[in-house]
């Protein structure tokens, strides 16, 4: 009986982390036009690009505090947009989630 209900509890804990995994991560699909898109928009809205040297830009990596990131600009058509904020750094346009400012696209 100890067994069976260690079993199903475990179950039961793998079944709520996969689903708390599956609300973070992202379904959104980033196009080569997006980032075109955005590059030219800051350049437009004159956001100076950030150079960071030794900060590698990759999905799941985390951009420092002192990144300014900005919207995304309306003409990016992506899933959920506010959750969302884009920089450009070392010349590359980076999309990350803003509440925890994770890389989730480099161009």
């Amino acid at each position: 009986m100890r067994k069976v209900l260690l079993s199903m509890a475990t179950a039961s804990a793998l079944l709520v982390s996969a689903s708390a995994f599956a609300e973070t991560t992202t379904t959104t699909t980033w196009t080569a036009a997006d980032g075109t898109v955005i590059k030219e928009y800051s350049t437009t809205q004159k956001y100076e690009p950030v150079a960071v040297p030794d900060f590698n830009a990759e999905v799941g990596v985390v951009l420092p505090q002192n990144v300014k990131v900005y919207s995304l600009p309306n003409t990016v058509k992506v899933q959920d947009p506010d959750r969302y904020s884009y920089t450009i750094i070392n010349d590359q346009p980076v999309v990350v989630e803003r509440s925890s400012r994770r890389v989730v696209h480099v161009w």
